[in-house]
């Protein structure tokens, strides 16, 4: 399984923020622009507690299998593959997410800020980029915690490597 890259997630997010930036101006020349819901945050924050606290839990279950306490309960192979999959899939969205509630809050701060109803969206947009910031970091924590030893070589050609051909 491949290793979560930040370039992928940093261009996933410009690349939707730049679209969702000229599409909301696009449009507001229409005459409205769709709000930003004041769950956004709140969802994306939830997903990032959640990732947090498997890595944790995980973390904590394995750790106490490394040092043979003898309550220990270890880690099924398939349930962490499963919370890595979880954890890159929610980074992915997360960061799609957070680059179209990105420009958007951009295209808000640089247009309406006037109105307090915008300012309350662009307020919302930008809880928003955040909260997907915070799932792209518990995904990389959760990702690091189930990192497995054999895993250390980036190119595939490490002893690892050697050692399953």
């Amino acid at each position: 399984m491949k290793q979560l890259r930040i370039g992928v997630l940093v261009g996933l997010f410009a690349v939707a923020g730049v679209v969702s930036w000229a599409g909301a101006r696009l449009w507001d020349t229409f005459g409205s622009l769709p709000s930003v819901p004041v769950a956004a945050p709140i969802v994306l924050a939830l997903i990032a507690v959640v990732l947090a606290a498997t890595a944790l839990s995980l973390r904590a279950r394995l750790r106490a299998q490394r040092e043979r306490q003898p309550d220990a309960k270890g880690v099924d192979p398939m349930v962490a593959a499963r919370a890595v999959v979880f954890g890159q899939a929610s980074a992915l969205v997360a960061a799609l997410i957070a680059g179209m509630y990105g420009g958007v809050g951009v295209f808000l701060a640089m247009e309406q800020l006037d109105v307090p109803a915008r300012r309350d969206q662009a307020l919302y947009a930008g809880g928003s980029v955040l909260a997907g910031a915070g799932v792209v970091a518990a995904a990389f924590f959760l990702e690091r915690v189930l990192k497995l030893p054999e895993d250390d070589d980036n190119d595939g050609n490490g002893p690892s490597a050697t050692a399953r051909a």
